[in-house]
């Protein structure tokens, strides 16, 4: 392909600030923009992403559907909630279209453990109109191909574990709330530890009614199994709330969380392989106090040992860099619902993201 690769904006909160300026600035172009906020309606894309005027209007949501079936772009990034319960429908007009289409959305990233007769819905929705679908992220480098790369320098190996900090300050309130952030701890272990507390047969049957709310690292432990050929015989997900001894200000909520409140929520998924080798990870999503930041690190366990930390990334950016740098192996994949353990370990992008395609 020799023209600039046509881009649909789904959601035009914080992450699109940063997902629209890297699509210009790769050599791509926003042909429609789309959120729910009625305040947006109408209005230019500068207006969220800064800089000049594009003349491209940001649509009501509830219009996806017939704007993009008319402007027909090459590939749609959803960048809204995190569950895919709430992307479902974004994913199905692109399908359903034939538009390719990539997510922020956590559960995205590897949906087949978590709600897989949707993803199933989706893949063969997506095959029958001949586009892609999937997520990615952070989590694409930093929770999955980084560590697989580790894993591939290793002789042998037992254990993989790994935590993430990260604040939920920055990536809206929908990403808050499912921490519960703001919750008492009585409300907290009500509205999501309880979840966990289940035996295997029952979490497995209310992953098949497509009702289980699983942490980032329920989908990454099963998005790093595959990529390493590791077969899961059992995984297991805990949640912890998160408190602070002062009161902390979240201008997210548009609140004041009480000390001792949840300011958010540690999930740790612990996950068996047929191969012996262990899985444990942890996500820390919570409203920071002022002292607190970022934090990424893995320990490979074996022989020999291997621990990679990364301090203060620059989650927000770094989750949309990857979106964007995706978005010509998005296009390449073959047909689907289709995770991006099966697509190329993520290059960077030197030139525009058009000579990169097939």
């Amino acid at each position: 392909m020799s023209k600039k690769i046509r881009v649909a904006q789904y959601g035009c909160g914080k992450m699109s600030v940063y997902t629209m300026r890297y699509v210009y600035e790769k050599g791509a172009e926003i042909v429609a923009a789309f959120d729910i906020n009625e305040n947006l309606f109408g209005k230019d894309i500068s207006t969220v992403m800064g800089g000049e005027e594009k003349g491209v209007k940001i649509f009501d949501a509830s219009n996806a559907e017939n704007v993009l079936r008319e402007i027909k772009p090459d590939i749609c990034i959803i960048t809204t909630m995190s569950l895919m319960v709430d992307v479902y429908e974004a994913f199905k007009i692109c399908a359903k279209l034939g538009i390719n289409a990539i997510s922020t959305c956590e559960e995205a990233f590897y949906p087949m453990n978590s709600i897989p007769n949707m993803t199933k819905e989706l893949d063969e929705l997506a095959k029958s109109t001949g586009c892609t679908l999937t997520g990615a992220g952070y989590q694409d480098v930093y929770w999955g191909n980084l560590i697989a790369t580790i894993a591939g320098s290793t002789h042998k190996i037992t254990k993989i574990k790994g935590s993430s900090s990260y604040n939920v300050e920055d990536y809206g309130i929908a990403l808050a709330r499912a921490h519960g952030a703001g919750l008492s701890l009585e409300g907290f272990d009500k509205v999501v530890a309880s979840a966990d507390r289940i035996s295997d047969e029952e979490r497995k049957a209310v992953i098949e009614e497509g009702k289980y709310l699983p942490s980032y690292m329920w989908n990454v432990n099963g998005w790093l199994a595959e990529r390493l050929g590791l077969h899961i015989t059992s995984q297991t997900q805990k949640t912890v709330p998160q408190t602070h001894s002062t009161d902390l200000e979240s201008s997210t909520l548009g609140m004041t969380v009480p000390a001792g409140y949840a300011t958010g929520m540690s999930a740790v998924v612990t996950t068996t392989t047929k191969e012996g080798i262990v899985i444990e990870s942890e996500c820390i999503g919570k409203v920071y106090a002022k002292d607190e930041f970022d934090k990424n690190e893995w320990t490979v366990y074996g022989e020999p040992n291997t621990t990679v930390t990364i301090e203060k990334p620059a989650t927000v950016e770094l989750t949309c860099a990857t979106i964007v740098n995706r978005i010509p192996d998005v296009i390449n994949a073959k047909p689907g619902f289709i995770p991006t353990c099966e697509m190329p370990v993520l290059d960077y992008r030197n030139d525009t993201l058009d000579t990169y395609l097939k």
